[in-house]
C-alpha cells in the first residue's frame, strides 16, 4: 500500500511506466525465445509523455482559450496529457506557480519568461522558455468617461490634462497587469508617443486583469491596458472607451504564450510536444469562425473568464464598438492560427528586451541574441509540428512596424536610446 507522501502524480506516473517497461520487456523475451539467432528486429521508441499529469495555470482572458478548449476538447488527452486548469488570481501568482512547479505549463506574457530567466521586477532568477505563441492581437488601452468628455482620441490629448494634474498634486493614474508584461509595454509606449513620460508624469499602477473594471468603476485608475475581454467589459458597463487597440500599435504582434520551466522543458521533451500538440488542433478550431459563439459559451464560464458570453464573444469575432461613437470590423481581431501565429520569432525577444532597456528595467544592455534564442524556442515547436504533420516552412521575420516606426533588431540597444522619452540611467 502506498503511503500519501508517496502516492503523488510524478511517482505514480513513474510506477506506471516502470510496471509498463517491465512487462513489455518480459514478453518481448518470451516472443523472441523461438527466434533464430542474429536477428535483431525492429525496436520502437517510446513516444509518451514523460509526465502525464499536467496542472496549467490561466488568467480569466479571452486568450487562455487555446488551453482551455485543448482541454476541454480532449486533445491533450489525445497526446497522453491528462490536464488540469487552474484560474490564477494574478500574473505574479502564474510566475510562482510555474516557478515553484505547482503548475507546469501556464499561459502567460510574451515578457514574462525573459523577466524570470533575468530575474527582474521582483522575480527570483527561474529560466523558463516558450516554444508556443498562444495569440496574436486583442489588447487594449480604455480610458474613463471624465478623459472622453475631455475628448481624449490620441496619447498627444492626454499631455495637457497630465501636466494639470501632477501639478494640483493629484497625478493622473494608468492600470497595467505586470511590469515586464505586455500591458505595460502598451500603456508606456503609448503614453510616450504623447509626450508622457510614464515614469515621472503619471502615476502607473498593477492590477490583475479581472479587477480592471471594478476599480475603474470606483475611481482608482483614469485608464487602463488590459486583454479582453475587460475593456469591451468597461464599455458595456458605461465606464469608460477604448481609445487605441494594440492590433493598432502593431498589427499581428505576439501575445501570450504557453511557458515552461527550462528545468521542466529539458526533463520532459516529449510532454511539452505533446503539450503543443494539443494547443494546435484547439488553436485551428479556434480560428474557424463558425466555432467562435460556442468556444465564446466555454470559456465564459466560471472556472475560466466569468463573463457574459456575448461581451467575450463580440470582440472575439472582430467586432468594435469603441464607445465613444466609433465602431468597425477589425480584420486584425483575435487570432490564435492563422498566419503562422503560434511562431515565436526570435526578433519579439529583442524588441521587448529593447523595451526593457528603455525604461530602466536593466541597467546594462542585455543579450539581445542568446536571451531570445535561449528562451523562445522555435526548434522545439518545429520538431512538435514535424512529428504532427503540420508544414511548417516559416522565415524568422525581419523587422517589426509599430505605428510611429519601425524596428529591425540589428542594434537593439541604439533603438532603445533613440526614444527622447525613456527612463534610461547608462
Amino acid at each position: 500500500m502506498k503511503t500519501p507522501e508517496t502516492n503523488t502524480p510524478e511517482t505514480a506516473s513513474l510506477s506506471r511506466r516502470t510496471f509498463i517497461k517491465t512487462t513489455t520487456a518480459t514478453a518481448a523475451g518470451a516472443l523472441l525465445a523461438g527466434v533464430p539467432g542474429g536477428w535483431a528486429g525492429g525496436v520502437y521508441a517510446d513516444d509518451s509523455p514523460e509526465t502525464s499529469a499536467i496542472r496549467f495555470g490561466i488568467i480569466a482572458l479571452t486568450d487562455c482559450a487555446p488551453i482551455v478548449m485543448a482541454h476541454e476538447l480532449g486533445y491533450f488527452k489525445k497526446f497522453g496529457i491528462e490536464s488540469v486548469v487552474s484560474k490564477e488570481a494574478s500574473w505574479a501568482v502564474i510566475r510562482d506557480k510555474l516557478t515553484l512547479g505547482e503548475n507546469q505549463a501556464t499561459h502567460m506574457l510574451i515578457g514574462m519568461p525573459f523577466s524570470s530567466t533575468m530575474g527582474l521586477a521582483g522575480s527570483p532568477v527561474k529560466p523558463m522558455i516558450t516554444p508556443w505563441v498562444l495569440n496574436r492581437n486583442g489588447q487594449a488601452i480604455t480610458l474613463n468617461n471624465k478623459l472622453k468628455a475631455a475628448g481624449v482620441k490620441k496619447a498627444a490629448d492626454v499631455k495637457p490634462l497630465a501636466t494639470k494634474a501632477k501639478a494640483a498634486g493629484d497625478p493622473l493614474t494608468f492600470a497595467m497587469t505586470f511590469p515586464p508584461g505586455t500591458h505595460a509595454m502598451w500603456i508606456r509606449y503609448w503614453l510616450a508617443s504623447g509626450g508622457i513620460n510614464p515614469d515621472r508624469d503619471v502615476n502607473l499602477i498593477t492590477i490583475p486583469p479581472p479587477q480592471m473594471v471594478a476599480n475603474m468603476k470606483v475611481d482608482k485608475m483614469d485608464g487602463f491596458c488590459v486583454g479582453e475581454p475587460w475593456n469591451n467589459r468597461a464599455i458595456e458597463d458605461g465606464i469608460g472607451y477604448t481609445v487605441v487597440t494594440t492590433q493598432q500599435m502593431w498589427k499581428d504582434h505576439p501575445e501570450k504564450v504557453c511557458a515552461f520551466t527550462e528545468e521542466f522543458a529539458a526533463k520532459n521533451p516529449r510532454t511539452v510536444k505533446a503539450i503543443l500538440k494539443g494547443l494546435h488542433l484547439a488553436s485551428v478550431d479556434l480560428d474557424k469562425m463558425e466555432n467562435r459563439p460556442k468556444f465564446a459559451e466555454v470559456i465564459s464560464r466560471p472556472a475560466y473568464i466569468n463573463c457574459p458570453p456575448a461581451i467575450i464573444l463580440e470582440r472575439l469575432m472582430g467586432k468594435y464598438d469603441y464607445g465613444d461613437g466609433r465602431s468597425e470590423q477589425d480584420p486584425y481581431y483575435m487570432i490564435y492560427s492563422n498566419r503562422n501565429a503560434n511562431y515565436p520569432h526570435q526578433i519579439y525577444g529583442k524588441w521587448w528586451l529593447s523595451q526593457f532597456r528603455r525604461w530602466g528595467m536593466v541597467k546594462e544592455a542585455p543579450d539581445y541574441t542568446g536571451l531570445p534564442k535561449r528562451v523562445l524556442r522555435s526548434d522545439i515547436y518545429l520538431e512538435a509540428m514535424k512529428e504532427l504533420g503540420v508544414k511548417s516552412s516559416i522565415a524568422e521575420e525581419q523587422k517589426i512596424t509599430l505605428f510611429d516606426g519601425e524596428f529591425d533588431g540589428k542594434d537593439p540597444d541604439k533603438y532603445a536610446r533613440s526614444f527622447a522619452i525613456n527612463s534610461m540611467t547608462t
